[in-house]
């Protein structure tokens, strides 16, 4: 059986990483105060953010790779797994911000925590840091570590949450510059995704699966939801899920002058398990019902 190391609360992680709890909630961790360790897999009952400086293996999300190097900062969300693929000892480097979820309800931060979408990013997705950038990071947990040693006030908690909240919006706006810096491979993606979808449209899949997801086409690409949504949106403007309506829109108004086929056969085909809901979507984007656009045509 799989070893995993459990860390519910954050004392468990600053006890297992030799740093000390001076927040029930939160915490900067000096990742280079731990013992030297070797790999394994862990799981965090918390918010966690990686700021790795030192490439000891392969990071793991879950069963995939990371792709990362020394100033990567890497997300995890509540209730996920992450780890090192390596068997030989080595010592951590760099730091973790690690914070729950109780600290932040009822704050600012907490009513759009889910807008940070990163939190939900997997293989090949981590946030590859300038010298600058890093700085910036660096400076950041610098505030949140003085508010955690500065005696407890009325005034500490709301600090706290708007230092982390300043430093996810500085993440936002480094990974559309990473979105930017990486357009040569994203483009590639978003060729592939178009041939995903032609693919998809000329086989029988649409039969048996249905109309293709957002989520399905991201896992044929190897890629989180989240992390092709925004991908997508950065590069186009327009979503995926919009991409893929306008795919099925322009293949509909192609096969629509097929007199041999009913409206309701050309749904089914198209991958609609109602042609209501196909002649809903078309009337959206074209203005008119399928029968009248092969009519007036």
């Amino acid at each position: 059986m799989e070893n995993v190391l459990r860390f519910n609360t954050i004392s468990e992680n600053n006890a297992f990483n030799k740093n000390e709890t001076l927040h029930p909630l939160v915490s900067v961790v000096d990742l280079s105060k731990a013992d030297p360790r070797r790999g394994s897999r862990m799981y965090f009952g918390f918010y966690t953010v990686f700021l790795k400086e030192v490439k000891c293996g392969d990071l793991t999300y879950g069963r995939n790779t990371y792709d990362y190097q020394e100033g990567t900062l890497v997300f995890l969300a509540p209730g996920q797994f992450a780890g090192v693929t390596n068997s030989e000892l080595y010592q951590p480097k760099g730091y973790a911000l690690v914070f729950h979820e109780d600290l932040i309800h009822g704050t600012a931060l907490g009513k759009h925590m889910r807008e940070y979408s990163f939190f939900t990013y997997e293989t090949r997705e981590a946030l590859h840091l300038s010298d600058r950038e890093r700085q910036i990071v660096l400076d950041c947990f610098e505030k949140i570590k003085y508010e955690l040693e500065h005696s407890i006030d009325k005034h500490g908690r709301k600090l706290i949450a708007s230092n982390i909240e300043l430093f996810l919006n500085y993440c936002q706006r480094f990974y559309d510059r990473q979105f930017i810096t990486r357009e040569v491979a994203h483009k590639g993606i978003l060729g592939r995704f178009d041939e995903l979808l032609n693919n998809y449209f000329k086989s029988e899949q649409t039969q048996t699966i249905g109309l293709p997801s957002v989520a399905w086409c991201a896992k044929e690409l190897n890629l989180s939801a989240n992390y092709f949504g925004d991908l997508v949106k950065k590069e186009t403007g327009r979503s995926a899920q919009e991409l893929i309506h306008a795919k099925i829109i322009d293949l509909a108004k192609e096969r629509i002058f097929d007199l041999s086929k009913t409206v309701s056969q050309l749904s089914y085909e198209l991958g609609f398990k109602h042609p209501a809901h196909f002649t809903r979507l078309f009337k959206q984007k074209v203005g008119v019902t399928p029968n009248e656009f092969r009519s007036s045509n």
